[in-house]
């Protein structure tokens, strides 16, 4: 069994003329017209400095999401789409089987160790990025999120259907699925995709490798005794290996053999080589930066997120518009059953785990109630913190709201009507709701840290404190009150805000220079041996 969070804490091209292929039908999932595909030899790019990249992960906002992971793997790809010849690898969960994109078997893979043979489909999405989903009923045709079931316990065989997905990626870099089309690189994100670096490495392969930390306390954890289930050497079991406090990691095991390692900040990059943030990792991410072998990259928001033309919006509004976002702040009121107010409304929209600090949002919820302010909470996660949301919400009738559950069409509305957005987190990677939030002119109220310390300006776009207790928290709390009491000053920020420069575009450049970089480190190496 494989614990998610911290124990310890062209391919084969589109068919040709008269071809046919196996379909998964997006109703059913049931594969019809099912002939095997030919198979082709790998070609290569036309244009020789668009490099072929395949990004692996285990969600894509497009299909299934749980967190910030998925809106990434969505964006980056598109993205990068002008620059390089993206395309990502998914497992085919139910969610994705039973999209609206048909699926076409291009492929197939063999088993490994206990891991079994699986088909390759390709998904063509509306805008043109190609998916790849890894079809093995066996391992993601289940029902539940991709980790777990529908009552929070995590897949007891995640350690098999995360290493399938691993050694897919693997495979697909050798050409052994032989769909034309080979990779010049391949960009593992997070401990799920962990074992794609390990199998190209234990291997020999020289595609190059790219592995992204998105949460560095999620380490997929499992005991060493799934060795010969997942057919990993033994050798791999060593301090500067997988190993982990007696157990083994898919997250170092990306780390340990990628060719290179990101984050998804500057400053979480910093951060998570010390005592307080490297969750018992710190000395060995201490070495690779030491090496030049970890730097931290931004994410960016897509251009989706435009108050001006969001159609999810209970009325779009632009910079200076602040009459079109009080109305936004009264559909968001009714909607939470919150009185009516012309004080602050907060907003809350955050998985609902330790991480998100929700239990400094519940000491400070008094202070924000007595000075006048309300609070509308959405989110899903931890039973506990659940619970600790609907009796908040029970202690302040009509004054603070509560939904668990996520849903995007409300927490856009969230943004947009919320005059502030409250992020206590004890640490984040990088974060995306503050992006958000301040594209839609909603203020956010957050700890300095992470990449929270690398995109809010402190007094100018919002209000950082620093340190992780009621207090300081409370503290940067009353400088809000203070600026919502001064219209001027109030929409002064909001302007800042909705004007500072969030998209992709700043993220691309670093990361297709460092795929070129490490394409051409490779093969200079190959030309040598």
């Amino acid at each position: 069994m494989i614990s998610a969070a911290l124990d310890i804490q062209g391919e084969r091209a589109h068919q040709q003329v008269g071809e046919s292929s196996t379909v998964v039908n997006a109703q059913s999932a049931a594969p019809v017209n099912v002939t095997s595909p030919r198979k082709l030899p790998p070609v290569t790019s036309q244009n020789p400095n668009k490099k072929r990249v395949l990004f692996v992960t285990s969600e894509i906002a497009d299909l299934v999401k749980t967190g910030g992971l998925g809106d990434v793997s969505a964006a980056l790809p598109r993205a990068m789409a002008h620059l390089h010849d993206v395309r990502v690898l998914i497992p085919g969960y139910p969610q994705v089987l039973h999209s609206e994109n048909p699926i076409h078997i291009i492929g197939e893979l063999g088993g490994h160790a206990a891991l079994p043979p699986c088909k390759i489909g390709r998904m063509d999405m509306p805008d043109g990025l190609v998916i790849y989903v890894l079809i093995c009923p066996e391992l993601y045709e289940r029902e539940g999120s991709p980790y777990g079931a529908n009552n929070g316990r995590d897949w007891p065989d995640n350690h098999i259907r995360f290493a399938r997905l691993g050694l897919a990626a693997a495979d697909i870099a050798a050409n052994l699925a032989q769909i034309h089309w080979c990779p010049d690189l391949v960009h593992a994100h997070d401990w799920p995709a962990g074992l794609a670096p390990a199998y190209m490495h234990w291997r020999g392969q020289r595609t190059p490798t790219l592995f992204t930390i998105h949460n560095l306390a999620y380490q997929g954890v499992t005991s060493l005794g799934s060795c010969p289930e997942l057919g990993i050497p033994t050798h791999a079991l060593q301090q500067e290996g997988m190993e982990f406090y007696g157990k083994m990691s898919f997250l170092k095991a990306g780390m340990a053999y990628a060719s290179h390692i990101t984050t998804v900040s500057a400053t979480y990059a910093q951060e998570i080589t010390t005592p307080d943030f490297g969750c018992g990792l710190d000395g060995f991410l201490a070495a690779k930066t030491q090496q030049g072998l970890l730097s931290g990259i931004p994410n960016g928001i897509d251009e989706s997120w435009d108050a001006a033309t969001d159609p999810h919006l209970f009325c779009p509004f632009t910079i200076g518009d602040w009459d079109g976002k009080a109305v936004n702040a009264d559909h968001v009121r009714e909607l939470f059953g919150l009185d009516d107010s012309e004080g602050p409304l907060f907003a809350v929209v955050s998985r609902l785990v330790y991480q998100k600090g929700l239990d400094l949002t519940e000491a400070v919820s008094e202070y924000i109630v007595k000075s006048g302010g309300q609070i509308a909470i959405i989110g899903r996660g931890e039973p506990e913190e659940e619970q600790a949301m609907r009796e908040l919400a029970l202690r302040f009738p009509g004054q603070i709201g509560v939904r668990i559950g996520f849903n995007e069409t409300d927490a856009r509305r969230m943004f947009a009507g919320s005059d502030f957005l409250l992020m206590p987190s004890r640490y984040e990677p990088c974060g995306l709701s503050q992006m958000y939030a301040q594209r839609f002119g909603s203020l956010p109220v957050a700890r300095n840290t992470g990449g929270l310390a690398d995109t809010i300006e402190n007094g100018v776009t919002g209000f950082l404190f620093d340190e992780s207790t009621a207090e300081s928290y409370q503290e940067a709390l009353s400088r809000a009150f203070k600026v919502f009491a001064y219209p001027d000053l109030l929409n002064a920020m909001r302007c800042r805000a909705m004007a500072a420069p969030f998209n992709w575009c700043k993220a691309v450049e670093p990361y297709a220079e460092l795929y070129e970089q490490l394409v051409a480190k490779a093969l200079g190496k190959s030309h040598r041996q």
